[in-house]
């Protein structure tokens, strides 16, 4: 499979620049009024029974945090990133995962296919892993998320993205289930605050700095997103 024409994935600094990672979470935590989807989805997988669940580009392991001992295997591309994550987690790439066929109830891949040049591979390997009836669950911000910040924050079109969300699942799963936010979710109280976030969103600290003078504080930010379960047919 080709990458779409024109689309990139956002590259992957986990390693270089852990803590934009942690700057990102920490600024969202901070100032968002949407709560953390990471407990969502784990009532919704542990309310179906659907565990053990995969966790696929698990970051430090926040999934894990909102699952009982056992329900949880974390895999990443990333040694600084599970270094910190609990166990049991591996270093693996989310197009070629090291565990058998229908070995979990569950799938997580929560803003992280728009790092893949080709998300639909690990999709399809996702499918591999579930057993007939498991739900895998991904998110994915839009493509016009922020627009408030549309003039600092970079335009490219990604490979993966909330509008994008629901065709490439139709593609390989059944039961597609949406569920969406648009709304100004974020408050960002001053300039500080403002340039932190741009520089959760991958901008370069001195530009971000910069286009942070531009804006007018507090700054309410309209948070555009897509949360989607489908099952395994």
């Amino acid at each position: 499979m080709q990458r779409a024409r024109g689309r990139h994935p956002v590259p992957v600094d986990y390693d270089r620049d852990p803590e934009r990672f942690r700057l990102a979470r920490a600024v969202l935590r901070e100032y968002s009024e949407l709560a953390d989807i990471h407990g969502h989805v784990a009532q919704r997988l542990l309310a179906e029974g659907l565990t053990p669940v995969l966790d696929v580009g698990c970051g430090e392991g926040e999934l894990a945090r909102h699952l009982p001992d056992g329900a949880w295997v974390g895999a990443d591309t990333s040694p600084e990133m599970l270094a910190r994550a609990p166990e049991p987690s591996v270093r693996a790439d989310a197009t070629a995962l090291p565990f058998e066929d229908t070995a979990f109830g569950a799938v997580a891949l929560l803003y992280v296919l728009y790092h893949l040049p080709e998300p639909r591979l690990a999709l399809a390997e996702a499918r591999r892993l579930l057993r007939p009836g498991g739900l895998i669950a991904v998110a994915a911000p839009s493509r016009d998320d922020s627009p408030e910040l549309a003039h600092a924050l970079p335009a490219t079109p990604l490979t993966f993205d909330a509008e994008l969300a629901p065709g490439m699942l139709a593609e390989q799963f059944a039961e597609v289930e949406v569920e969406r936010w648009d709304a100004p979710l974020l408050g960002l109280p001053d300039r500080g605050a403002v340039r932190d976030y741009l520089v959760g969103k991958g901008v370069p600290r001195d530009r971000a700095a910069v286009d942070a003078e531009s804006v007018q504080t507090p700054l309410s930010v309209t948070k555009r997103g897509a949360l989607l379960f489908a099952r395994r047919r």
